[in-house]
């Protein structure tokens, strides 16, 4: 069975987001030779692996269709992932939900939604039941930018003060929306602010700086947790591949993206930790070398597993 992970140290951190890197771009690599495609967070690993390891293993998570941060961090092991994505018998959901419905319930993962803010409108009422069962975890729900355009936003968010729910609302704030960036959707930078009018407490960090990410969410997880209301946490970061994989970003600015690439979170993290001498150029190449093949047993793994047996097609629906 699979065990939430414990981020103690900063370089369990970094392990953590080299971990999601490295999935991503192998599963990205593995798509261009035809693997069904999927959404990548990476430039985003900062954000999951911060929130994630501020919370406890009671508390519950909604995420989107950029999920596999959030699993992986979680705990999530790669392994049935990547057979969850093939399609194959030994995946999370028995291969029947691909990269953009997984749940993991052993890990506290309720759901993945690939309909754009469809987690918005269900945090409330898994929040509503840990309430109503007097449970002490709380719920986090991850979105994007372009979720907190739609109404469900306001709805969700409106309901869970009203009812005082304890939700961790993480606005993955990426600039993009699709193949449209975020500039053209609204007029104000930051999400947070639109907390005010409904009574929630907001904050925004640096999505890119993992520690302080973990920080800001672990203030705000304390703040919830007292209170048993909820916090909006944005996380302002930034996607450097496309929407989807394939896609070459041809209607991403090439000096925007230049600028954000010289943010990359990782080499933030790797060039902090080897500064503070809390790891070696050795010992962090060490670790790649480890993490590769991880991936590379994960991807064996995953294509020697089985697909599912016919029998199983109406198995786990539910109608």
């Amino acid at each position: 069975m699979d065990v939430v992970i414990s981020h103690q140290t900063p370089l369990d951190l970094l392990e953590s987001m080299l971990l999601i890197r490295t999935y991503e771009e192998r599963l990205a690599a593995l798509q261009a030779d035809g693997l069904p495609g999927t959404c990548t967070s990476v430039g985003q690993e900062a954000s999951a692996v911060g929130v994630v390891a501020a919370l406890d293993k009671c508390d519950l998570i909604l995420t989107n269709h950029r999920s596999a941060g959030h699993l992986l961090a979680r705990g999530a092991n790669p392994d049935r992932m990547l057979a969850e994505v093939m399609g194959k018998s030994t995946g999370y959901c028995k291969g029947k939900s691909g990269s953009l419905h997984i749940s993991v319930k052993e890990l506290g993962v309720v759901l993945t939604s690939t309909i754009v803010g469809g987690e918005l409108s269900l945090a409330t009422g898994v929040a509503l039941a840990q309430t109503q069962l007097e449970r002490d975890g709380i719920t986090a729900c991850f979105f994007g930018d372009g979720a907190a355009c739609e109404g469900i936003f306001h709805e969700s968010l409106n309901l869970a003060a009203i009812w005082n729910l304890p939700i961790l609302y993480v606005c993955e704030n990426n600039q993009w929306q699709a193949f449209v960036h975020r500039k053209e959707t609204m007029r104000s930078d930051h999400i947070s602010a639109w907390a005010t009018p409904y009574g929630v407490a907001s904050a925004t960090v640096d999505g890119n700086d993992v520690e302080a990410v973990r920080d800001a969410a672990a203030a705000a997880i304390k703040t919830i947790r007292e209170t048993r209301k909820p916090f909006l946490l944005e996380t302002y970061t930034y996607r450097l591949r496309g929407h989807y994989e394939p896609d070459d970003q041809a209607y991403v600015d090439p000096k925007e993206l230049a600028v954000w690439r010289m943010k990359d979170p990782l080499a933030q993290m790797k060039q902090r930790l080897i500064g503070n001498g809390s790891i070696t150029s050795d010992a962090l190449l060490t670790l790649e070398t480890r993490i590769e093949q991880r991936i590379d047993a994960a991807i064996a793994f995953a294509k020697e597993s089985p697909y599912p047996d016919v029998a199983e097609l109406t198995t786990d629906v539910y109608a």
